[in-house]
């Protein structure tokens, strides 16, 4: 089990936002790649906790061949772009586009006089070539809310077999995972625990910005939990 400390990295950013980069994978930024980064998990290549300066914004710019998967986690994002133009997200709110062969641009605003926060998550698609495409998710406050990832016969969420999940724990509640999984807080405090080879457990106490990347790890929930979990289909 690896573990990797938001606030033990340096902060970064452009235009009104600043960031914290926790996964850039090689795949995608090469000899930019910060070596103290996690590489990512499947087609997931690129992690970043993002803050929006009051009336912040990216600023228009164009993606091509890339899943961009925005998590909003405190405030209001307001998005403009050549898909789903005006559109006003909200906390909790998940916004999911493809750039596909087609591509678009976009720019997400924060409309308002205080900051924001928000999760930037990026996923390399399965088969190249495919039309721009949005969805938009409002995730259960209790449970596993599945954002990303599946079989092409299902049209819920982008097909990938590399699943990305919101997952909301409960204070004493429990959640086991199987197979390799990357885990990222993004509230709350909880023990992730992990069986080694040796058959001893290794454990972390799990805060707020920890990225957490083990095999059949299983999370207790110490306060309430809003976790994004990475995984990967058989």
């Amino acid at each position: 089990m690896k573990v990797l400390s938001r606030d033990s990295l340096p902060l970064g950013g452009f235009a009104g936002i600043q960031e914290h980069r926790l996964v850039t994978s090689s795949r995608v930024f090469g000899a930019r790649k910060r070596p103290e980064t996690f590489e990512g998990l499947g087609n997931m290549v690129y992690l970043a906790d993002a803050t929006y300066k009051p009336k912040g914004e990216s600023g228009m710019h164009p993606h091509s061949e890339i899943d961009v998967i925005s998590v909003i986690i405190e405030g209001r994002v307001s998005h403009e772009g050549s898909m789903e133009h005006g559109k006003d997200l909200v906390a909790g709110d998940v916004q999911v586009q493809r750039a596909g062969g087609e591509g678009f641009d976009h720019n997400e605003i924060n409309p308002d006089a205080s900051g924001n926060r928000m999760l930037q998550v990026w996923a390399l698609p399965e088969v190249k070539g495919q039309r721009a495409s949005y969805k938009s998710y409002k995730p259960e406050l209790e449970g596993v809310t599945r954002i990303y990832g599946g079989s092409a016969s299902q049209e819920d969420t982008f097909d990938s077999r590399t699943l990305i999940d919101i997952v909301h724990l409960k204070a004493g509640k429990q959640l086991a995972l199987s197979g390799e999984q990357l885990v990222y807080v993004i509230t709350g405090e909880g023990k992730i625990s992990q069986l080694t080879e040796s058959k001893e457990t290794f454990s972390h106490d799990a805060l707020e910005g920890d990225l957490i990347q083990g095999v059949n790890m299983e999370i207790n929930a110490d306060k309430d939990l809003h976790l994004l979990v990475v995984g990967q289909s058989a």
